[in-house]
């Protein structure tokens, strides 16, 4: 089974697949005020309607083999970890038949909010060090219901995240 290292998470590792900011260590320019510093728009994302913000529970597998992942046609997708650094994997847009070759992992500090863009393949963010990891999900309202894709590996497709 191929073998993918996670590694941390930069700019320029992750420009094809979406963007991320700390949101727990702002940075840059910000709109000051008597007890407050706001840093305006450093994620941005439009829809069309509702947009949620779901919780989601990982828990840490005892190895981090992945047998299915996910892409959503027109629609991006946020993720940010709560209580732990998170592992997440993505792939090029492939017009729907994934390029496992091409997955690449990486390591994301908590509180640090990862934008991944339309059709990029993915599934859920995995734990690094918890048993169980709390992240926030941000998607337009039932995109789980009306824009994801599921697609289950063949055997000679599967991969394993290794630290």
């Amino acid at each position: 089974m191929k073998q993918i290292k996670a590694v941390p998470i930069t700019n320029e590792g992750f420009a094809p697949f979406g963007q991320f900011y700390t949101m727990a260590d702002p940075k840059g320019y910000a709109l000051c005020g008597e007890i407050h510093k706001f840093f305006p728009d450093r994620l941005t994302a439009s829809a069309a309607h509702n947009v949620g913000y779901s919780p989601i529970l990982v828990k840490k597998p005892e190895k981090m083999t992945v047998s299915e992942i996910e892409y959503h046609t027109t629609t991006w997708e946020m993720i940010m970890p709560l209580n732990d650094d998170m592992i997440i994997h993505v792939a090029p847009a492939s017009a729907g038949t994934p390029v496992t070759d091409l997955t690449q992992a990486f390591i994301v500090p908590k509180n640090t909010l990862v934008k991944i863009n339309a059709a990029i393949w993915h599934l859920a963010p995995l734990p690094k060090n918890e048993d169980e990891l709390c992240a926030m999900i941000i998607l337009p309202e039932c995109t789980y219901a009306n824009d994801c894709t599921v697609v289950p590996l063949a055997e000679n497709e599967k991969f394993e995240i290794i630290l």
